[in-house]
């Protein structure tokens, strides 16, 4: 264990702690953390969805908070991992690029630009959250994808007391898939076709009951909704008769270089969508079971936006533009809700915005760890806005993704402040300044009408990434414009 880890409970012991006054005289909550994954921002019914059903999601937000303007770090899913597991940027910890991305000496693909270098798994000197809240007396538990590292970087070596399903790839690609036997070396098989978020719930619960007397945090990132997309097939024959009675499907518009799905119709994605929420449900009933939902922070979020321009495009992330692996609102915006009764008020709609980075100090804060200045940690607790009514921070959110991933998008980078969000594309120095208030679609590009407010975004943003050390793409010598591009 890192000495900066094991200092915690010292600290925590000889410093004056600065907490809200909602949960200043509260016991330590426990932590249930859950990340979907490449779930859209529009994928939940308390946000907007007609054709999936999530009833205790909704139930969830009902009882805690609604984000209407959380982001991921990234939009793909490594790098907004690393970034909720450290509370940093993942420029900093060198994960830009979902792990498995071919690195610039492997490219083979005809794009403009060669994509930046990015670091392969979760350096050991990083300081997780697990590590921080197990040094001041957590027990703490993984069930899921990992994906930030393999043998050696795995949950267990990462402050995790038990590790089921983690492992190195980015999806469930091995046995059965989302069945069992699984053939995943972290979570023996059950018994033949049992399904894997709810034996994942399974598990997360037993943990809780086991210990129950003790303060723990369970972290739970899904497998789910990512591909391969297979459903149960009781939830499947139950979204295609509900799609039956729809007068349009597939609806698609475009996107160049892609088709973006414009409709919430896909069946197999509905039923998985349903099977997350069922597992979710399934946990919360748990804490109900022990009694210890009144003390207990729940968190609900997603690693980046819908899949809608590649691999099947099964959901739609309209209103918003795009999807994953683009810096459009699709592809970085999320779903988020936060429970905790007594601290944070019940059916509060929260319009803030919130990053990856911030869940990590938020736990801290709930936790009444003291923050250390030498982690450099990037984001702020949500705990105060939310428990307290204090004002909004008056502050910018930053993306750089110098790669291509695999759903057409391009190299780039972002800045929102404000209502006001710039892009600047690496392969051709453009820059898109959208007003997201008057334009939440960014179907208007209005930088040349606003020359001032483009020039001082750009600078926030260059500043920013000189802070981080973030690494620019950088032209391609292979590069053919008369050939098939690599975005297709």
């Amino acid at each position: 264990m890192r000495l900066v880890c094991m200092l915690f409970c010292l600290a925590a012991n000889s410093l004056h702690v600065q907490t809200c006054d909602a949960f200043a005289g509260r016991d330590r909550p426990n932590i249930v953390f859950f990340i979907a994954d490449d779930l859209g921002p529009t994928d939940l019914g308390c946000y907007g969805s007609s054709f999936y059903e999530t009833p205790h999601l909704d139930q969830l937000a009902r009882d805690g908070a609604r984000f209407l303007n959380a982001y991921a770090a990234c939009p793909v899913c490594s790098p907004t991992r690393a970034s909720i597991i450290t509370g940093r940027y993942p420029q900093r910890t060198g994960i830009t690029d979902y792990i498995g991305a071919a690195q610039p000496k492997q490219w083979k693909r005809n794009t403009a630009h060669l994509p930046a270098p990015y670091t392969e798994r979760l350096a050991l000197e990083e300081t997780t959250i697990a590590e921080v809240l197990k040094s001041a007396g957590y027990a703490t538990f993984f069930a899921g994808k990992w994906h930030l590292g393999d043998e050696g970087f795995l949950p267990e070596d990462q402050g995790f007391d038990v590790n089921y399903g983690g492992l190195a790839r980015g999806g469930p690609y091995g046995g059965d898939k989302y069945f069992s036997p699984y053939g995943n070396s972290r979570l023996k098989d059950g018994p033949k076709g049992e399904h894997l978020p709810d034996r994942l719930a399974t598990e997360a619960c037993g943990f809780m009951e086991a210990h129950r007397d003790e303060s723990f945090l369970i972290y739970f990132p899904f497998y789910d909704v990512h591909t391969p997309l297979i459903s149960r097939e009781d939830l499947k024959r139950k979204y295609e008769q509900k799609r039956s009675t729809r007068e349009q499907v597939d609806v698609f518009s475009d996107e160049p270089p892609r088709k973006v799905r414009m409709s919430q119709d896909h069946a197999i994605y509905a039923g998985m969508v349903d099977a997350m929420d069922q597992a979710v449900g399934k946990v919360l009933s748990k804490l109900d079971e022990l009694g210890l939902r009144g003390n207990t922070l729940v968190i609900f979020t997603s690693d980046n936006g819908g899949l809608s321009t590649s691999e099947g495009s099964p959901t739609s992330n309209a209103p918003h533009r795009a999807g994953k692996g683009w810096l459009y609102e699709g592809g970085i915006r999320t779903v988020l809700l936060m429970r905790w009764p007594g601290v944070i008020p019940s059916g509060h709609t929260e319009e803030s915005p919130a990053i990856s980075p911030d869940y990590f100090p938020t736990i801290m804060d709930a936790a009444r760890i003291p923050r250390d200045e030498s982690l450099q940690l990037d984001g702020i607790s949500l705990l105060p806005i939310l428990s307290s009514n204090a004002a909004s921070p008056h502050r910018s959110l930053y993306w750089h993704y110098p790669h291509y991933g695999n759903q057409g998008g391009a190299p780039g980078a972002a800045i929102i402040h404000d209502d006001w969000k710039l892009i600047e594309w690496f392969e051709t120095n453009q820059l898109e300044l959208f007003n997201l208030r008057n334009d939440p679609e960014e179907k208007h590009n209005v930088a040349v009408e606003n020359p001032e407010m483009t020039a001082a975004l750009l600078q926030k943003l260059k500043a920013w990434q000189a802070d981080v050390g973030a690494i620019r793409s950088t032209p391609n010598p292979a590069y053919d414009p008369t050939a098939k591009s690599g975005r297709l």
